[in-house]
């Protein structure tokens, strides 16, 4: 589906992309402190780095995990990354045995499941039931654990639903962890990014006597993706992981290090004003454009959606009773050649599902009004065939 954008871009034809989370390209910029502590430092930033990253960047990441309750973390269980998706993949490759099984919620990021399987290892997905507001079921989820089970992965807030887990439903994924002797592997890129009454909690504070590994980073909250700057930080049984943590150490030591001059800014973005509260806020441009995806799904006969509460994407049903024999990816690729719009087909996200689809929050309030006008011309095409 990329690749037929990218053509088409190429053919001339302004594309909408709205498959991606990425804020620069819809004006959000980086915050300007966050750029001015880069361009200072660097004269600093022309030598490899250690290999876990700078040092201010890691204990920033220290003091924000200790001000949030998660008080066994150091500076030398931390690691920067370029981007959180290289720490996915390291931190699964040093888990990993050919064979060994990693617990991925459907629908997930993509990433978790694909760097399961590069590793070696067997995705096995858990089911996040629109039903139940795209949590997991506990029970559901312990049904699924085997003795080759290593590794737990949450994603907390939810990318691509923007659910955003209750203490409860948090509280009895560590104790499964506990339980079976899993690896907690949460994701909160978006950690920052809730809205209205939702409550983001640190999955880190509720771990019991289990390695937990936080991931965190400045693509989304700080809207700097180009910056590629993500960090993982471990708690919990530490004593226990030495050597798996030092297998990571060890991957980490093999790229030499993370793009230096993005880390710069680690500490500025953690220590400073959160502008990301005042844009996820009403009136804020990411809460106002939130609300008018939510009213344009409430005026339209064929879609409905799941209230989105955390991260910057709306993932979308479809009602296939008017729609009937929909199926993702083929509209998703009509809505691309007809109305020059490129969105995620739901199962691109391994659900088992064909009825969903996921756009992002970010462009403006103009912008999506004009987005849902050409889905609502392409949807009724479909409904009166």
């Amino acid at each position: 589906m990329g690749h037929r954008a990218h053509e088409m871009e190429l053919e001339g034809y302004e594309i909408l992309s709205l498959n991606i989370g990425n804020p620069g390209l819809f004006g959000l910029r980086t915050p300007e402190s966050m750029r001015l502590a880069m361009i200072e430092n660097l004269e600093a930033s022309e030598a490899y780095c250690p290999q876990r990253g700078v040092f201010p960047a890691r204990e920033a990441v220290v003091m924000q995990q200790q001000e949030r309750g998660i008080m066994d973390v150091r500076a030398e269980n931390v690691f920067i990354g370029n981007g959180v998706s290289e720490l996915i993949d390291l931190s699964l490759r040093a888990l990993l045995n050919p064979g060994d099984e990693v617990l991925i919620p459907s629908p997930d990021y993509p990433l978790w499941t694909a760097a399961t399987l590069l590793n070696g290892g067997k995705a096995i997905h858990y089911p996040c039931s629109e039903k139940n507001n795209f949590a997991p079921d506990i029970s559901e989820l312990e049904r699924l654990v085997t003795t080759k089970t290593r590794a737990l992965v949450v994603i907390n807030p939810n990318n691509p639903t923007g659910a955003v887990y209750s203490q409860e439903c948090l509280a009895g994924l560590a104790k499964l962890a506990e339980k079976y002797e899993l690896v907690l592997f949460s994701d909160e890129i978006y950690d920052q990014m809730v809205y209205d009454d939702a409550q983001f909690i640190p999955l880190a504070t509720l771990c019991g006597d289990n390695l937990c590994a936080t991931f965190g980073g400045l693509s989304k909250v700080y809207r700097a993706c180009g910056y590629r700057v993500g960090w993982v930080s471990f708690s919990g049984a530490l004593k226990q992981s030495k050597d798996y943590l030092a297998a990571l150490d060890l991957l980490a030591a093999l790229r030499l290090c993370s793009s230096v001059p993005g880390q710069w800014a680690v500490q500025t973005a953690l220590g400073g004003y959160q502008s990301i509260k005042q844009l996820c806020g009403p009136g804020g441009r990411l809460y106002e454009s939130r609300s008018t995806i939510m009213e344009a799904v409430e005026k339209s006969p064929y879609l409905y959606l799941k209230e989105p509460r955390g991260a910057m994407y709306a993932f979308l049903g479809v009602n296939t009773k008017l729609l009937k024999g929909f199926d993702d990816e083929a509209f998703a690729l009509d809505f691309l050649e007809q109305e020059h719009v490129l969105v995620a087909p739901g199962s691109s996200f391994n659900t088992q599902y064909r009825d969903h689809f996921r756009i992002t929050i970010l462009p403006d309030v103009e912008t999506l009004v004009e987005v849902f006008k050409r889905m609502e011309r392409i949807l009724e095409s479909m409904a009166a065939k």
